[in-house]
């Protein structure tokens, strides 16, 4: 079959060219690639001697002798130096094929065929360099067909697939790869091959044969052509991603890594509550990290026992306290014992259990180090870490963290990942466990160092409010007290040590106990602040540190001198005649409403603050109206930053106007009311609304001095008692009084005065105008008295003595009959004993 050769054809690279030499040894035929190659028409040639025309003249007489051995019938084929006539140094080396030939008359002739060596030597180095390029490249290297076969690969493909590249001959790309990843490398080839246009870093993952491990591939393709323009097929060549695509891979997770720390750190603690924290970590790390995730705690930890939580063979109960899913709304795989059941199964949230002693789980608690499980068969899951949550050096629970089938499996990097989330989620509920564990400490020393409950007083009804400025332990410096006083009397107190905190709240401590501990010795007022100015001076001087430093010693001492220097009102009430009187050690004046009238600012000479020293209190009397509002408040309540003390006084004055609604709601609208600004100072308010003691419950008498005063003082003692209904204290009230005249006429002066309180309680109380205080003391079996104070101590709730302007006043109490046997009432061995 014949068939035309297109242009570009072998023949076209190698410069082929034919003449033939007539018997005559002239140029006979002159071919139009010889016209080409020499540059010579056919006119220039024919009929000339080639010899003459081509060689140069040192070369012309071999010349002739060659060309007379080929007319002589001979075949003869070499190399012939060349030049082209008419072109000044055109020259070159030609490949001649001489062939004996026969004219038409039977002469002998010669039939020459013509290559140019140079075109030759030029295909030599084309080849030899393809050639290198394909076969010593170090990249696979395949050349397909136009149906999409193997013609030629060269060797570094055959050393990563095995045998020999001739072995790969007429395979196809599914021979190599995946159905999926071959359907997809035949669309590129088949796109290429149609479209003509190159295809470049095509990514392919596929194994080769011997490994497990996959491999990357970046493949480049482009379509291949012949000299004439046709499509020979499609070049393919494959470079090895693997190292870099698994680089890139841990740059991304390492990026991915450090992306979670980041949120982790951002997200992970913003709480003080357990469950939120956990709720938190499961945030952080489903879904950009696994799948699904689970923490549980420690019960104990939940329940905020002080010990640790955990025990050494991980065998206490844990609660599932939070869980989260990107794939499923079932807990993790991790068989856990519930309360109560025999058999391990999957956990709930809120559910309280135990991992079997042989778990992984148990395993990573008991050993403090993470674990990894594998899924079991037919669950979703293909991977586990079980993370132990460690907060310095103690676990409080545990984090499981699962990938779903089809992802990747956990590595090195997301074991240590891990344990750094769980560890951080682990200090932050550490830390809210501590915390919890400081502030309920804090929150039982403020409330022992507040009255407790509400505080009651006799004539008095009182409401009162504490803000601690530290929102974070709820403890400051501030403080208020209500102290009940002989006589019905009541001490109200409020204080403002300087500071904040628990230290401050700590020497706010020991400024109560020292108040309520003078309040006692039933002082006046001035005389308290006095007394409790030397002590804050004490308390402000260190001691122990003479082995410090000077510079260590003098700081310490600054510190602790302000932390004791304080503000305190100190007032004490008398029910009976409505007076209330005053001193003030530096703090802000109280605030009295008389019904129907203005708030008004008591004045109160201020004084120095606590710890000062060296001036003297002073007291201010007031007479109070019934139904009068006072209110003892600290700087807290009427100053900030934002806010000048003069304008929170009338703002707390106005908020005062109508005093007439419930104590309980007028404190609350003063919170409510004032811009109070709270977190930046302690805030305590003690309102008292002022309820004296009807005059019905109040006998008063002043006897003379005379023995006939103390059957007097019994029968007036017998009769109030009666009309109050108190027939069953009659007795013991009336041996009481007797004694207590008794001792006033025997050791005391001037006029006696004998009053009766009824209240929530009775009390007697015994004036004169001595000044010896009595003393209780222990009679010897033959004395013949001293046993009256014996006698009054055990018949008596309470009894004591305390100095007036005029003398003293001696006073007991009795419980009000309750129709159980009270102390009042002793048995006839108890009163024998007494003899």
């Amino acid at each position: 079959m014949w068939q035309n050769s297109p242009p570009g054809s072998i023949y076209d690279y190698i410069g082929v060219a034919s003449f033939s030499v007539g018997p005559d040894g002239l140029v006979e035929q002159w071919s139009r690639r010889a016209e080409e190659l020499f540059g010579l028409t056919a006119d220039e040639v024919v009929g000339k001697d080639p010899v003459e025309t081509f060689m140069p003249p040192e070369l012309r007489g071999r010349g002739q002798h060659r060309l007379a051995g080929i007319l002589d019938g001979k075949e003869w084929t070499g190399l012939v130096p060349f030049r082209a006539p008419g072109r000044e140094g055109a020259q070159g080396v030609a490949e001649i094929y001489v062939m004996p030939s026969a004219a038409t008359g039977g002469e002998r002739a010669a039939l020459c065929v013509v290559v140019d060596i140079r075109a030759v030597r030029r295909i030599e180095t084309d080849l030899a360099a393809s050639q290198a390029i394909f076969g010593q490249s170090p990249f696979g290297f395949l050349l397909f067909g136009t149906d999409l076969t193997v013609q030629r690969a060269n060797q570094r493909f055959a050393t990563v697939f095995g045998g020999s590249t001739t072995d790969h001959r007429g395979r196809t790309v599914h021979d190599y790869l995946s159905r999926a990843e071959a359907d997809r490398m035949t669309a590129a080839l088949e796109r290429v091959l149609e479209t003509g246009e190159a295809v470049t870093d095509l990514q392919i993952v596929g194994t080769v044969p011997g490994e497990t491990e996959r491999r990357h591939w970046s493949v480049n393709l482009y379509r291949v052509h012949s000299g004439s323009g046709r499509t020979i097929g499609v070049a393919g060549l494959a470079t090895d991603m693997t190292r870099r695509h698994v680089a890139a891979r841990e740059a991304a997770d390492a990026r991915r890594n450090l992306a979670l720390l980041n949120e982790a750190g951002a997200r992970i603690g913003n709480s003080l509550d357990l469950e939120t924290t956990a709720r938190e970590l499961l945030g952080v790390v489903v879904p950009g990290f696994c799948d699904l995730a689970s923490v549980d705690l420690y019960q104990g930890l939940l329940a905020g026992d002080e010990t640790p939580p955990g025990r050494a063979d991980g065998s206490a109960e844990l609660r599932r306290v939070a869980f989260a899913s990107a794939v499923s709304d079932g807990p993790p795989a991790a068989p856990a014992r519930l309360a109560g059941d025999d058999e391990p199964v999957p956990a709930e949230v809120g559910d309280v259990h135990r991992y079997p002693f042989h778990s992984p789980c148990a395993s990573a608690l008991r050993t403090a180090r993470a674990r990894v499980v594998p899924g079991e068969e037919g669950s979703l899951v293909h991977t586990t870490l079980a993370v132990p949550m460690v907060a310095h050096d103690t676990v409080v629970g545990l984090a499981q963290f699962s990938r779903a089938k089809g992802s990747e499996p956990f590595g090195e990097r997301d074991l240590a990942l891990a344990t750094e989330l769980a560890a951080r989620a682990a200090v932050c509920m550490d830390n809210a466990r501590l915390y919890r564990r400081e502030h309920e400490r804090a929150l039982i020393l403020q409330r022992s160092l507040l009255p407790p409950g509400d505080p009651e007083a006799a004539g008095l009804d009182i409401a009162c409010r504490y803000l601690p400025g530290n929102t974070a332990t709820e403890v400051g410096g501030d403080w208020f007290d209500v102290i009940e006083l002989p006589g019905h009397r009541t001490a109200l107190v409020v204080g403002d040590v300087m500071g904040r905190g628990l230290r401050a709240a700590v020497a706010m401590g020991e400024l109560r106990t020292a108040v309520r501990t003078l309040a006692l010795l039933d002082l006046e007022p001035a005389e308290v602040l006095s007394a409790l100015d030397e002590i804050a001076r004490g308390l402000g001087s260190p001691s122990g540190a003479q082995h410090a430093s000077r510079a260590a010693h003098k700081a310490r001492e600054a510190d602790l001198s302000e932390v004791y220097l304080a503000t305190c009102v100190y007032a004490v009430y008398d029910p009976v005649t409505r007076r209330c009187t005053f001193a003030n050690a530096g703090h802000l004046p109280p605030v009295l409403v008389e019904p129907g009238e203005e708030a008004l600012l008591l004045d109160v000479p201020p004084g120095m603050p606590l710890g000062v020293g060296g001036e003297p209190f002073e007291e201010v009397e007031v007479e109070m109206a019934e139904g009068a509002l006072l209110a003892l408040y600290t700087d807290g309540l009427v100053e900030s930053r934002d806010q000048p003390l003069d304008e929170g006084l009338r703002e707390f004055r106005r908020a005062l106007a109508d005093p007439v609604r419930p104590l309980e709601d007028v404190c609350d609208h003063v919170l409510s009311t004032l811009d109070t600004r709270h977190g930046e100072d302690d805030i305590a308010l003690l309102m008292a609304r002022i309820q004296g003691l009807p005059a019905g419950s109040v006998g008063d008498w002043r006897l003379s001095r005379g023995p006939r005063s103390v059957g007097r003082a019994r029968e007036l003692a017998r009769a109030q008692l009666v009309s109050w209904g108190l027939e069953d204290l009659v007795d013991t009230t009336e041996l009481l009084v007797s004694e207590l005249v008794t001792n006033a006429l025997r050791y005391g002066e001037g006029e006696i005065r004998v009053r009766l309180l009824l209240d929530r309680t009775l009390v007697c109380e015994v004036w004169d105008a001595g000044l010896v205080q009595p003393r209780r003391r222990r009679a010897r079996d033959t004395d013949e008295g001293g046993r009256g104070l014996q006698l009054v101590d055990l018949l008596s709730a309470a009894w004591g003595s305390r100095r007036t302007p005029r003398g003293k006043t001696v006073w007991f109490e009795l419980a009000l009959p309750t129709g159980e046997k009270g102390k009042g009432e002793l048995s006839v061995d108890e009163l024998l004993s007494l003899f």
